[in-house]
């Protein structure tokens, strides 16, 4: 399955919003793979204030709130997988 990666850290609330409302639209498209970026220094430097920031396939999609309109574009343009 395709993966959204939300880079987070514990007790963002902001973060927390953003993931509740993401997984009712990507459902069974996508698993939402959350990073807490104070595991990592490299992710700590990058990300540091601008979480919640959301990425697939490492490309930038929105940070601090969910950004449907450039969610849906990325979702548009990413081919479907086939089923098993």
């Amino acid at each position: 399955m395709r993966t959204l990666d939300v880079y987070s850290r514990q007790s963002c609330h902001l973060c927390e919003i953003m993931i509740d409302e993401l997984l009712p639209l990507v459902r069974g498209q996508f698993e939402i793979v959350v990073h807490d970026i104070d595991s990592r220094e490299d992710w700590k430097e990058k990300y540091d204030t601008r979480i919640p920031v959301l990425e697939y396939d490492g490309e930038f999609i929105c940070q601090y709130h969910l950004d449907r309109q450039s969610l849906t574009r990325i979702l548009s343009k990413t081919p479907n997988e086939p089923n098993s």
